[in-house]
Formats: C-alpha cells, sequence, structure tokens
C-alpha cells in the first residue's frame, strides 16, 4: 500500500481507533492501582500484592508478542489486531468471576496480554502506513492521546473507588475497548500482503535469532524499557508511597499523578512541533538533559525526609519530560535496526521490553521494601544512567544510518 505523508482526518482514522484501544489497555492498569488496595482487602492479602498486580500485567504483555507480530506478518495485521481486541474484552468481563487473589492475577496476566496486540502488531502497521517522520508524528501523538490513562486512571480509578465496587472499573474498560473494536473494524488498513511471509517453527527461530543476533537492535530496543522504568516504577509503586506510607488521601495520591503525566504529554506535544525542523535523533539527546536533572532531584530527596515525596514528584516530571521527547524516535530506531520483518523486530522489542520492565518493577519494588526512599532513588539513578550511556551510541548510530551515504538512506533511494 501507499505509505501516507501527510495527516489528514481520513488517514488519522486508524490511528485514533487503536490509540482508543491502547488507552482502554492502559488504564486497565493505571485505573486499578487506586482499587488494589481494595483488592488486596478484599482478598484477604497484604499491601505487598499493589505493585504485583503490574508485574502480573506487564508478564501478560511479554507472553505472546513472539506469535503475534510473525503471524501478523503472515495472515495480516488487521485479522490479529482484531481478535487481540476481543479477547482483551473479555478478560476484562472476566473479573466478574473473580474471587481470589490467584484468580484475579491470572486476569491480570491475561488482560496485559492485550499490549502485544498494540506494540507487536497495531503500531507495526502505522510504521508501515505512514512515511518515516509522519509515522514518528502520528506515534507522538498517539502517545499523548494513551498518556491520557494514566493522567485520569488513578483520578477516575480514586473517585470510582469512593462509589462502585473495583470490578466496576473493568466493566467501564470493556465498554471503551468495544467502541475501539467497532473503530478498527471500520477504519483498519491492511497493511502486509496475506501469505508474503511463511510461518513455521524453522522459520521463526530464524527470524528471531537474526534479530536478537543484532546488537544494533538490542542496544536500541533496550534504551526503551531502560528509560520508561523510573515512569512505571511510579506508577506500580506510588499508591503505596503516597497512600500508605505519606499518609495521603486516595484522591491527592491520583492529583499528584497529574505534573508526572502532564510532563510527558509535555515531551511528546514538543516532539511533535520540532520534529519536521530537527534531524530525527536530536530529540532523545534533548530529552536526556531533563531525565537526568529529574533523577538527581528525586536523589536529593533523600537529604530532606520530611518533604522526599515532593522531590520525587518533581524529579519523576523532569524524567516523564525527557521520555516524551525520546520514546517516538527510540521506537522507530528500534524497530528500523533490523532488516527481518517488521512483525517480528516489534514482537522482539515487546518481548525484551515487557521482560525488562517486569523485572525493573520488582527490583524498584524490592528496592523499595528493603532501603525505603533511599533504595529506591538510587535503582532510579542506576536506570537512568545505563539509558544515558547506552542512547549516546545507539542514537549515533542510528542517525548515520540516515546521513547521506547511510544504509537507510541508501534504501530509501
Amino acid at each position: 500500500m501507499q505509505k501516507h505523508a501527510v495527516l489528514t482526518p481520513a488517514t488519522l482514522l486508524f490511528p485514533l481507533a487503536l490509540v482508543l484501544f491502547e488507552f482502554s489497555v492502559y488504564i486497565a492498569n493505571d485505573m486499578i492501582q487506586p482499587g488494589m488496595l481494595d483488592v488486596v482487602r478484599e482478598f484477604g492479602v497484604d499491601a505487598s500484592w499493589v505493585p504485583t498486580s503490574m508485574t502480573g500485567f506487564l508478564l501478560g504483555g511479554a507472553i505472546l508478542p513472539w506469535l503475534m507480530g510473525p503471524l501478523s506478518d503472515h495472515i495480516g495485521r488487521r485479522p490479529v489486531m482484531l481478535w487481540g481486541v476481543a479477547f482483551f474484552i473479555l478478560t476484562c468481563l472476566g473479573t466478574l468471576w473473580s474471587h481470589n487473589i490467584a484468580s484475579f492475577m491470572m486476569l491480570r496476566v491475561l488482560q496485559g496480554m492485550g499490549l502485544c496486540f498494540i506494540s507487536a502488531v497495531g503500531y507495526a502497521a502505522i510504521q508501515e502506513a505512514f512515511e518515516e517522520k509522519t509515522a514518528v508524528k502520528v506515534t507522538a501523538l498517539m502517545a499523548n492521546v494513551a498518556l491520557i490513562a494514566p493522567l485520569v486512571g488513578p483520578v477516575a480509578g480514586a473517585a470510582l473507588a469512593q462509589i462502585w465496587p473495583w470490578r466496576g472499573s473493568f466493566m467501564l474498560i470493556a465498554a471503551v475497548a468495544t467502541i475501539s473494536f467497532i473503530g478498527l473494524i471500520v477504519s483498519m488498513p491492511e497493511t502486509v500482503r496475506r501469505g508474503e511471509h511463511p510461518l513455521g517453527l524453522s522459520k521463526l527461530a530464524a527470524s528471531y535469532r537474526d534479530v536478537f543476533a543484532n546488537s544494533r537492535f538490542v542496544a536500541s530496543a533496550l534504551c526503551i524499557p531502560l528509560m520508561a522504568l523510573p515512569l512505571l516504577g511510579w506508577i506500580a509503586l506510588s499508591p503505596v508511597m503516597l497512600v500508605r506510607d505519606a499518609g495521603m488521601s486516595v484522591l491527592a495520591y491520583g492529583l499528584w499523578q497529574v505534573p508526572v503525566i502532564g510532563s510527558l504529554i509535555a515531551g511528546n506535544l514538543l516532539l511533535v512541533k520540532f520534529a519536521d525542523r530537527w534531524q530525527l535523533g536530536h530529540s532523545v539527546a534533548v530529552g536526556r538533559v531533563p531525565a537526568l536533572l529529574g533523577v538527581l532531584v528525586v536523589v536529593v530527596g533523600c537529604l530532606f525526609p520530611l518533604y522526599r515525596f515532593y522531590f520525587l514528584i518533581a524529579g519523576m516530571s523532569l524524567v516523564s519530560l525527557g521520555e516524551g521527547l525520546a520514546f517516538a524516535v527510540l521506537y522507530r530506531f528500534a524497530l528500523t535496526a533490523s532488516d527481518v520483518a517488521k512483525g517480528a523486530v516489534a514482537a522482539s522489542m515487546t518481548m525484551l521490553s515487557m521482560a525488562v520492565y517486569a523485572c525493573g518493577i520488582e527490583g524498584l519494588k524490592r528496592a523499595y521494601v528493603a532501603g525505603g526512599y533511599a533504595g529506591y532513588a538510587l535503582l532510579v539513578f542506576v536506570l537512568t544512567m545505563m539509558f544515558f550511556l547506552l542512547s549516546r551510541r545507539m542514537v549515533g548510530v542510528a542517525m548515520a544510518d540516515r546521513a547521506p551515504g547511510g544504509r537507510l538512506a541508501q534504501e530509501s533511494a
């Protein structure tokens, strides 16, 4: 199919339907976090299960991409995406029959599988449907809509927790996902030729061997979770930090998400504004500055115990601003680092990211349990420095690919 170079209402219909599904999947995590205190109370387990809910959700996102990406290369993006949305709706409805922590966590894993359809199928279709800089802008604009989930989710979840049982949140999420399902049926194009990429165990093994043997891909793909982990750790642990340990109300906890997620949205808007003026990759270098400043603010909070959570909120807002400037470009760089079929590459990115997210969030949880605020701040600092060192080299290589005479410049010519 011909790639779109210009954004119009017609070309934006598919991204809007996709991002509504992305919103519903994300809000399945963000809206339930305030209600997790009610969940653990109902099931008679301790508060350590609160961040584990997010870990299970992210593990679910790592289970299926290995198959869904290549399957969508073989039979098409559209049917795989539609089946994925329908499956997610059913897993949300399944919470009506959850009556212990084990069944709830199993459903969290199943709901998390919705993540793999977004990244391994939906975003691959976006990259194929639009030209490169347009795809970056579309990805950034989609991120802004999707980021309403962590912005609205905690506040809405906190408000709903006062008037609805926690299962009511999942019914609302299922309704939103159903609207997305209808929108995708109407607007989603098919961006691959059915049967063009053979599907078989040997073919899958060869594709993934080629992808993961590519050190440039691995370095590019690792930059994404390393940069995002501080924010995800904040989303997972902030109910415990702010409500249980700082004594804030659930509503106050929700409102303190606004500056953090608002900064992420601001970073994405800045990327959209300057995408045509900056060389692709420059925004990552710019984004590293507030990210480093933010993590230093978090660490300085260790020196002021009475105000440490305000330092944490200010620092995480700066880190989020840097992530917003960098994420869409990092995703594009990782996807184009390998010449393997894009469904397999996107699936590899998803598996790697989700595995790092799950391990990282558990690590941040253990650091907070063992060392309190100081332990959490130290691990956030280490993760950010790893991103800084890895991204400096990776972005330089990716920008060289796009320079005249580079690998991607020659391919496009």
